[in-house]
C-alpha cells in the first residue's frame, strides 16, 4: 500500500540542497503552533519556497510511476523541512484536509522526498505504523516514499547530522486505499503482460481498468 520511487535527478537534488543551505529556516510549529509532537524546522522564505516547490512539482508531474500509483488529482506545494540533532516528529496523524491559499485538499496520500544521504545523519527514520507492521524509511537522495495518510507515523529523533526532506500531501482521484491498490495492480499486469495476451482479451482487460476507474474515481 506504499511505494518507493526515484523522483529527482542528481542535479535537482543539488539545487534543492543549495536552496536549503542559502535560506533561513524557522520553527516548524509556525504552521501549527498547538502541535506538541512537532519539533523540526521548515523553509519560510516565500521566494525560496516557490522555487523549491515548483522544481518538486515538476518532478511529480513527469513521473509516470507516481501518477500510476497515486492517481493524483491535487498536490500540495512541497515544503522543505529540516531536522537537527535532538529534533523529531512524534507519532501523529496528518490532517484530513489541508488548507492552501485559494484551495483545500483532502490528504489521501502523504509523501516524503529524501534530499541527503542517510549516512550523513543518525536516527531520523520515517516510521509508519501499518496495522501490526512497523515500516521504517531512510532513503537515498532523490528517492521518495508515498504512503496512505490515514496511518499513524513519526520521524524518529535525529542524534547526529542533519536530515533534509521535502514533504507534501496528495488528493487522489481514487481515495480508498484498497481500490487504488487494485487499480495499480491491474495497470501493472496490463503493462507487463499485455503484449503477450490475445488482443481481444487485452482489450477486455483495458475495458475493466477504465470502467473501474470511472466507477471508483472522483475528480477528473
Amino acid at each position: 500500500m506504499y511505494r518507493v520511487l526515484t523522483l529527482l535527478t542528481a542535479p535537482e537534488v543539488q539545487e534543492l540542497r543549495g536552496i536549503a543551505a542559502s535560506t533561513p529556516f524557522v520553527d516548524g510549529r509556525i504552521s501549527n503552533p498547538h502541535n506538541k509532537a512537532k519539533n523540526n524546522e521548515q523553509l519560510h522564505d516565500a521566494t525560496a519556497y516557490q522555487k523549491s516547490s515548483q522544481l518538486l512539482m515538476g518532478a511529480f508531474q513527469r513521473s509516470e510511476e507516481f501518477r500510476e500509483f497515486a492517481f493524483p488529482a491535487l498536490i500540495a506545494p512541497p515544503l522543505l523541512t529540516r531536522y537537527k540533532p535532538g529534533m523529531k516528529y512524534g507519532a501523529h496523524a496528518d490532517s484530513a484536509y489541508i488548507q492552501l491559499p485559494g484551495a483545500t485538499i483532502r490528504s489521501d496520500l502523504s509523501c516524503t522526498v529524501f534530499l541527503n544521504d542517510p549516512k550523513e545523519y543518525e536516527g531520523g527514520a520515517l516510521h509508519v505504523r501499518y496495522g501490526d507492521a512497523d515500516l521504517r524509511f531512510k532513503l537515498k537522495p532523490g528517492e521518495t516514499v508515498v504512503y496512505p495518510s490515514d496511518t499513524l507515523h513519526q520521524v524518529e529523533p535525529v542524534t547526529r547530522g542533519e536530515r533534509l526532506v521535502a514533504i507534501t500531501f496528495i488528493q487522489s482521484r481514487v481515495p480508498e486505499t484498497f481500490k487504488r491498490h487494485m487499480l495499480f495492480e491491474l495497470n501493472e499486469v496490463a503493462a507487463l503482460e499485455g503484449l503477450k495476451m490475445d488482443p481481444e482479451n487485452f482489450s477486455r482487460l483495458q475495458l475493466v481498468q477504465q470502467n473501474l476507474l470511472r466507477v471508483w474515481g472522483e475528480k477528473p
